[in-house]
């Protein structure tokens, strides 16, 4: 059999082959067509004549394949229609009736879907019945089965390819339409046109490796979070032939040395600023990103520098004797200092309508969506930010006696939150009142304050003095598959945490702070008799030397500094020890088991340190096992849980401070060997990165952080060498210099 019924059956015997598909199809068909017959005898194609049919005469063929809903729906397609016509023809064949005659009637095979979209057109008045419409009109004897028609109309069309369409989504745009009208004429949402734009706007060479199928879209998404061309193709270039190339890792790459903007520098400067000032902010709209990546952090470093010191100088004009400036201070900065008894501030009356409206509006809110599972994000942002204005007036300044000011300072840094952070009435000891001898009037007056200078009668300007926060060093690159013990800075540090959480936990069980006090006094009755005092107990606050950069930012910190400024603000100090003494002694049963604990947990001390094997000076051995130990039971009857006390390893408190090997003990305790394997391979710069993100819920700590066995705790302890340090610290390790001079006797070289 030769013609177009023998190149129909070649056609559909290939349909059980598996092998149908659209063009190809009908390139081997009309092979086959050419190796039938002799070239002299080849048959022409005659196309099928298009005419207009006017609406009323068109009936849906039942031969129509297509039953399931799929793509866009018909009211979507009757809205492409009228707005830009029909652009398809439909395709159709006479009805027969059963005389064997056309009966004027047509049925559509082909073209269903714009059959009913412009069936919805007449419903709604806005097409017609009459109205022509083009199609292409087979003969009604066609050796081809209308089926056969309806099927391949719909197979044999080849889907566009995503990058075509962000291509010509980018046409579109050059051409003087906005995203908003290109998402009205496709019947999409702005932001989905905004993403394709952004997609097509990734480096070149990389869209040409996606259209090649060599690139997921997940990953050429992940490309748009930075604009530069010659970064994206670098970053591409070190991942391709990696097995890891997961999206999170080309993001991370791409904004390594960017500040996020939810970091607390970003939030105090403000975006607006920042991109006045020239700086970028790298967005991602395919996932959340809080905000985005600040990219010259320099450009933030100085302007963050600025508006503190102008904060700084304007805080001065109060008459502080000196002010501190700093992002952040360390935990614990003000030991050692007086602090002024100052009186707070009143509100205005204007201060006071607008605390008034703002918990009206808070109250509104709360109760409108009181039963809604999630807050919309606009309704979230808005109680945020009216909770950070109410404290703000809960926290507002407080006034000093003027005459202690000129002795006095203040504090000047950025909170967590990125809100100014302003500490004053701070007296350091070489500025406290002291008696100087006659005829030295020159120096500084007896009440700590400067002397005024006798040309301007005023005082000296205050000494403002800006200072960064420390960072912690990383190790050098460590190769080998030996397991070094930690750097005992680091260890020190990881105590420290331990030990500001063991105090909120002790804070917070007063009737294990009791006992704790309780153990002490008869420690000291029945051991080791005092003397010298009334009462010899006592609590001495032990002051963290050494800490990491984000100790003052950690939950227990923060408990601790609220739960102190709450009862500062309660007590009546500065009124006689006899007013205190009645306060105290008034307080409920409750209260004054809450404040002992408070106090008490002060005196707590879990900090690991050098045993000294000279007498006189720091630690023995056995001092320090009993410190540990002792803390390891505090913990375990407290309940202290570090994972719920916030910490977690990260690259700066403690991932990026140890070995490779260290490294994927960690990934490999927490999260399991094949955790380990993905990032076995990176340089520990990455390879501390990818396992921050891995360990990130894992509960995993660090050995210094763990309990101790309690049945070990709970055997006889021996005392052992002096020069016996714990498993962790058996070896030495490499020296941080710019430690050794400053704590010589405490830390010795790692």
């Amino acid at each position: 059999m030769t013609g177009p019924g023998a190149a129909a059956a070649w056609v559909r015997g290939r349909e059980g082959q598996g092998v149908f598909d659209g063009l190809e199809v009908e390139r081997e068909a009309l092979g086959a067509r050419r190796e039938i017959g002799p070239m002299t005898n080849m048959q022409k194609i005659t196309l099928a004549s298009s005419r207009d049919i006017p609406f009323h005469n068109l009936v849906l063929s039942q031969s129509n394949v297509r039953r399931v809903k799929a793509g866009i729906s018909v009211g979507e397609l009757a809205e492409s229609i009228a707005r830009r016509g029909l652009i398809q023809s439909l395709h159709v064949r006479p009805v027969i009736g059963e005389d064997g005659a056309e009966t004027g009637k047509f049925e559509v095979p082909a073209g269903g879907r714009r059959y009913r979209a412009l069936e919805l057109l007449v419903k709604q008045k806005r097409l017609a019945k009459s109205a022509p419409v083009p199609c292409i009109v087979s003969s009604a004897d066609d050796g081809v089965l209308i089926d056969e028609v309806s099927l391949a109309e719909n197979i044999e069309r080849s889907p566009l390819h995503p990058l075509d369409q962000f291509r010509a989504f980018q046409a579109m745009r050059e051409k003087g339409m906005t995203e908003e009208a290109i998402a009205a004429a496709f019947f999409i949402d702005a932001k989905v046109v905004k993403q394709r734009l952004r997609l097509v706007a990734v480096a070149p060479v990389l869209l040409e490796v996606y259209a090649a199928d060599e690139m997921t879209l997940e990953q050429l998404m992940a490309f748009t979070v930075s604009s530069d061309h010659a970064r994206q193709a670098q970053v591409w270039e070190a991942v391709k032939n990696s097995w890891s190339k997961e999206p999170y890792q080309i993001r991370r790459m791409l904004t390594e040395g960017s500040v996020r903007a939810s970091d607390k520098r970003a939030r105090f400067l403000g975006l607006d600023a920042y991109e006045a000032a020239g700086g970028f902010v790298l967005r991602d709209l395919f996932q959340q990103d809080d905000g985005g990546w600040l990219q010259d952090s320099v450009l933030l470093e100085r302007l963050v520098g600025e508006k503190l010191k102008a904060e700084a100088e304007a805080i001065a004009g109060e008459g502080w004797k000196w002010i501190e400036v700093a992002v952040g201070f360390l935990y614990g900065h003000t030991m050692g200092l007086r602090e002024l008894l100052g009186t707070t501030v009143d509100l205005t009356n204007e201060e006071r309508a607008t605390r008034e409206a703002l918990r009206d509006e808070y109250d509104r809110l709360e109760a409108e969506y009181a039963e809604a599972e999630d807050l919309p994000e606009e309704v979230d942002q808005r109680l945020g930010e009216i909770e950070r204005q109410l404290s703000a007036f809960d926290s507002r300044r407080m006034a000093f006696d003027p005459d202690q000011i000129g002795s006095a300072g203040a504090f000047v840094s950025i909170d967590s939150g990125g809100s100014l952070l302003v500490e004053r009435g701070f007296v350091r000891p070489e500025d406290e009142a002291r008696v100087e001898p006659l005829g030295d009037a020159g120096d500084v007056g007896a009440d700590g304050t400067e002397p005024m200078d006798p040309g301007t009668g005023e005082r000296p300007a205050p000494v403002i003095s800006m200072a960064g926060e420390t960072r912690p060093l990383e190790e050098d690159e460590d190769e080998g598959d030996t397991i070094k013990p930690l750097p005992e800075r680091l260890v020190i540090e990881l105590t420290a945490h331990r030990t500001l959480a063991l105090r909120d936990a002790v804070a917070n069980n007063p009737r294990i702070a009791m006992t704790a006090l309780l153990h002490k006094l008869v420690t000291d009755c029945f051991v080791s008799r005092a003397s010298g005092a009334a009462l010899e107990a006592n609590v001495r606050d032990i002051h963290l030397a050494v800490q990491s950069a984000d100790l003052a930012d950690s939950f227990p910190a923060q408990n601790i500094d609220t739960r102190h400024a709450g009862w500062k603000a309660d007590m009546p100090l500065g009124q006689g020890d006899d007013v205190l003494w009645n306060w105290l002694h008034a307080l409920d049963e409750a209260s004054r088991q809450a404040l002992l604990a408070h106090c008490l947990s002060f005196g707590v001390n879990a900090l690991y340190e050098r045993p000294n094997p000279y007498s006189g000076m720091g630690i023995s051995q056995h001092g320090l096992d009993r410190r540990l130990r002792e803390a390891d039971r505090l913990a375990r009857t407290t309940g202290l849980d570090l994972v719920e006390a916030g910490w977690k390893p990260t690259v700066a408190n403690y991932l990026g401070r140890v070995t490779k090997s260290r490294i994927l003990e960690a990934v490999r305790e927490g999260v399991g060997e094949s955790a380990a394997q993905l990032i076995d391979h990176l340089k520990k710069g990455d390879m501390a990165r990818e396992a921050e993100r891995l360990l990130d819920g894992s509960g995993w700590l660090p050995e210094p952080l763990r309990l101790d066995d309690p049945d070990a705790a709970a055997a006889p302890v021996q005392d052992v060498g002096s020069d016996e340090l714990p498993a962790f610290l058996t070896e030495d390790d490499e020296a941080h210099p710019e430690d050794e001079e400053k704590r010589r006797h405490l830390i010795a070289a790692e």
